[in-house]
């Protein structure tokens, strides 16, 4: 996947084209196209993930997805993860967090959904929050968020070496585009529900938000952990490259339907007998 990837270095949004398409020559119904023709061994992977845990295997998968609004997060659980069997995946959005959360460290409620072993696990939002609109809206000291960074690392260290695959994506739009997807929300009733009067209000520390980005991917970035930029300005390449890191992952852990534990051939000639 040629998409932007960072390991450890400096980052410039800016220079980084949201209506590009790395690593694909083909248009939007091309893209569809093979995104729903790789769905069907995405699914095969990702079952044969869930089945080897069923006989001691540890190794999931996490997805993080972060984006400013509308970048097409959603999409991209719908595409891209809601083609594999339910079952073997976990889906959940950190919103703003509730006056329990608040009584724990940042990380205490993530630990808490994190994937079992087989499944993959998908962050709607996710730890980033509290680096990002923390910086942003100064909700914590720039000290707290240094910090944070660090604990970040070590604690996707930790995970890493839990056998869990991290895959850290960035859903990179421009500040035009956005404009377009709010205003088609108020244009059309049935996606007024998808409009949140607070979207203005983060849209106009769009600056703001592009450096707390940059700044989060360069401290967080490791080699185990990279951050993939996706340009999202067309939301069926972000679909596809999702995809793409997806499928890249789970056929580099290859796992294997594993042997039954019993014997086979026996257990035909008891069921014949039936």
């Amino acid at each position: 996947m040629k998409t932007f990837t960072a390991i450890g270095s400096t980052v410039d949004l800016s220079s980084i084209d949201t209506d590009a398409t790395p690593g694909f020559a083909g248009d939007k119904r091309a893209a569809e196209a093979e995104l729903a023709a790789n769905g069907a061994e995405l699914g095969e992977l990702q079952e044969r993930l869930f089945a080897e845990s069923r006989f001691g295997g540890t190794r999931k998968v996490l997805l993080v997805l972060q984006a400013m609004d509308t970048a097409g997060k959603g999409g991209i659980v719908r595409h891209v993860v809601g083609g594999v069997d339910p079952q073997g995946v976990r889906i959940h959005g950190f919103k703003a967090p509730t006056e329990e959360e608040q009584q724990h460290d940042f990380l205490w409620r993530v630990r808490k959904q994190l994937p079992p072993a087989g499944v993959i696990g998908v962050f709607d939002r996710s730890h980033y929050e509290s680096v990002l609109i923390h910086r942003v809206r100064s909700l914590s000291t720039p000290e707290e968020i240094e910090e944070r960074y660090g604990l970040i690392v070590e604690f996707e260290r930790e995970l890493v070496a839990s056998r869990t695959t991290i895959i850290k994506v960035m859903l990179h739009i421009s500040s035009e585009e956005q404009k377009v997807r709010l205003q088609d929300r108020l244009d059309r009733p049935d996606k007024h529900w998808k409009y949140n009067p607070g979207d203005v209000d983060e849209r106009m520390l769009w600056p703001a938000y592009q450096e707390a980005y940059e700044l989060a991917i360069a401290r967080t970035a490791t080699a185990d952990a990279p951050w993939h930029v996706i340009p999202a300005n067309k939301k069926w390449y972000a679909r596809w490259a999702v995809q793409q890191l997806l499928l890249e992952a789970l056929r580099g852990l290859d796992p294997q339907w594993p042997k039954a534990n019993y014997d086979v051939e026996a257990e035909k000639v008891r069921l014949a007998a039936t």
